[in-house]
């Protein structure tokens, strides 16, 4: 077998016997992309196949619910809701399915209180290394004329954006003084930075900030509020929950959801033909009147999750209460690093910085900004009225705009506003 068609990994292969080796060049992996990118995004006859199946549920489910029915199906993931308005799912699907973003955002929960400080750190002399979407995410205060990471940095402040906690790491043992690590994300980037913690290749110079949260206690606390709100109608008739994160939870972590809440949880994938595939299970859930976890993402995804994952996780950090933006404290939402860890790298601790309480926390959003409301479902990014006026992907003044994840900056940038059904009904197309 040559090395061109020796399996990925195996002896023979390009990555065994070629050095520093691209694993984006190998035909291997090229293979396998356009294999998965045929089937879960190119290829029409599935996606036909699945909107007529999603059709046939909705004409049983008429008969349940009646001629004016709408169904609420919820994602919590940003990537999810970038593939629903980017490849036009909400058209496909019809009006009678309302797709509504969720939490799916950790930099656009991100308490500004961190940010402030991160500024605050930055501006005094710390290196403060960031990624590219936190670099450019507005604070409530500003701290010597700087609102953000990017504004401090234009002002003359020590900030990096890096690509991950490692590049970070390289970058700080050379730097050899205080630096910090803003460690935002949900539990898909927890594992590096627990590997990387663990292992000792964090330099002592370079200290942690945790604020990584936990996607399924936001997504019990999104059904809770929207339960309570909605008087006793079901608020969600379906979930579609995050393919990245549950590589590494597991589906079980989902289980809350239809147990409890009597929701149907399909666990699902990123292209357009998972997303239509997971839209179907769940109104096949709805016609049979059931309320099960499915993986869709069966590439990807197991029940039990990355077990190894989650062992490096727990060594390293300990669930505790933590502050998401605009919303307040949610239990056993976040990461903390804990004991001789918290010890070593700790950054609010090495820096004297008071940790948010729930006494201590402020209402963070900018006037007028419904971030937090468009973060848990109870609006859409149109219902803003700062959204593209005052608030725009050039111009962020809420969070939710400040990142590529977050609603407002997918609905900008690929019309989510409805633009598309629009235009689809002007020319005659629904």
């Amino acid at each position: 077998m040559s090395s061109f068609t020796a399996a990925c990994g195996s002896p023979g292969s390009l990555c065994e016997t070629t050095p520093n080796f691209d694993c984006w060049k190998c035909p291997v992996t090229t293979r396998q992309i356009r294999i998965i990118e045929f089937l879960y995004r190119k290829n029409k006859n599935i996606a036909e196949r699945v909107k007529r199946y999603i059709s046939k549920y909705l004409g049983m489910l008429r008969e349940s619910y009646g001629n004016d029915f709408k169904l609420k199906i919820m994602n919590f993931c940003g990537t999810h809701e970038w593939s629903i308005v980017h490849f036009g799912i909400r058209h496909v699907v019809g009006d009678r399915i309302d797709l509504i973003p969720g939490p799916g955002c950790p930099v656009c929960v991100t308490p500004s209180y961190y940010i402030e400080q991160a500024i605050r750190l930055a501006m005094d002399g710390v290196r403060v290394y960031t990624y590219g979407d936190v670099f450019k995410l507005p604070a409530l205060k500003g701290y010597r004329g700087a609102r953000s990471l990017q504004e401090a940095k234009a002002k003359g402040a020590n900030v990096k954006v890096v690509h991950s906690i490692i590049h970070a790491a390289k970058d700080a043992r050379e730097y050899g003084r205080d630096a910090v690590f803003i460690g935002i994300g949900f539990e898909t980037i927890a594992p590096g930075y627990a590997e990387a913690i663990y292992k000792n290749l964090v330099p002592d110079n370079l200290k942690f900030m945790s604020l990584v949260k936990l996607t399924p206690p936001a997504m019990e606390y999104t059904l809770e509020v929207m339960d309570k709100i909605s008087g006793g109608d079901k608020p969600i008739h379906g979930i579609i929950a995050p393919g990245h994160v549950s590589t590494i939870v597991g589906a079980k972590a989902w289980k809350i959801a239809a147990d409890e809440y009597g929701i149907p949880v399909v666990v699902s994938g990123f292209e357009p033909n998972d997303v239509l595939l997971s839209i179907a299970e769940i109104l096949r859930q709805l016609v049979k009147g059931e309320a099960r976890v499915v993986i869709e993402y069966t590439r990807a995804v197991t029940w039990e999750g990355d077990l190894k994952a989650q062992k490096v996780m727990n060594r390293v950090f300990e669930a505790v209460d933590t502050a998401w933006r605009g919303i307040g404290f949610i239990p056993k939402s976040g990461l903390a690093l804990k004991g001789e860890y918290a010890r070593k790298y700790d950054a609010l601790e090495y820096f004297g910085i008071p940790d948010l309480t729930p006494e201590t926390w402020k209402y963070d959003l900018p006037a007028r900004c419904r971030c937090a409301e468009i973060t848990i479902g109870l609006a859409k990014p149109v219902d803003c009225p700062l959204f593209m006026k005052a608030c725009t992907p050039e111009r962020p003044i809420g969070p939710c705009m400040a990142s590529m994840e977050g609603a407002c900056a997918v609905w900008a940038r690929f019309g989510g506003s409805g633009l598309a059904s629009e235009i689809a009904r002007e020319i005659g197309l629904s």
